[in-house]
C-alpha cells in the first residue's frame, strides 16, 4: 500500500526521505547541516533534516531509529519512538541521544533514524465506574512469565 506525503524541503540541503529497499518499511531521514555534528557521551541532540512533511489524516509519522546507527554506534532517538501528527507543518527533527561512553560524529546528509506511517484509531474516552474482567485481570509487569 503507497499514499502520497507531501514534503517541502526548508534548506536547499536537505535530503527527501528514502526507502533502503522496495519492502522497508521506514524511509530513512537525513541530517541537514552543513558541517558535521558531534553528539558527547550521555548527550541528546536536536537533529535538524530541513524537511516538512504533510501527513494525510488518519496516518501517524513515527521516527525510530536505524537498526545499525542504534547497535554500530549507539545513536538513537531519545523518546524511543517519535510521533508526528498529521496537523504538525514545521521541521522533521530528530531528538537523538547517544547511549555511548564516547562522542560520536553525524556527518553531513548521513542517514539518522527513519519515519513509518501508520493508521491509527483515535478514541472517546468513555468513564465507568466498572470494567470487564479478564483472565489476566491487573496483572502486569512480567504477569505472564519469561517463557
Amino acid at each position: 500500500m503507497k499514499t502520497n506525503v507531501k514534503i517541502k524541503k526548508l534548506d536547499k540541503n536537505a535530503v527527501i526521505p528514502t526507502y533502503g529497499s522496495q519492502y522497508s518499511a521506514g524511509a530513512d531521514l537525513y541530517y541537514v547541516g552543513s558541517e558535521p555534528l558531534t553528539i558527547e557521551a550521555g548527550q541528546t541532540v536536536l537533529v535538524h533534516t530541513g524537511v516538512a512533511m504533510e501527513i494525510p489524516e488518519g496516518l501517524v509519522g513515527l521516527i525510530f531509529a536505524r537498526s545499525g546507527l542504534a547497535t554500530k554506534r549507539s545513536l538513537a532517538p531519545a523518546n524511543k519512538v517519535g510521533v508526528i501528527d498529521s496537523d504538525y507543518r514545521g521541521e522533521i527533527m530528530v531528538a537523538l541521544h547517544n547511549h555511548s561512553s564516547l562522542p560520536q560524529t553525524i556527518e553531513a546528509k548521513e542517514r539518522i533514524a527513519q519515519i513509518a506511517f501508520v493508521p491509527y484509531v483515535a478514541a472517546e474516552f468513555e468513564e465507568t465506574e466498572e470494567l470487564g474482567d479478564t483472565e489476566r485481570g491487573t496483572g502486569g509487569f512480567g504477569r505472564t512469565g519469561r517463557k
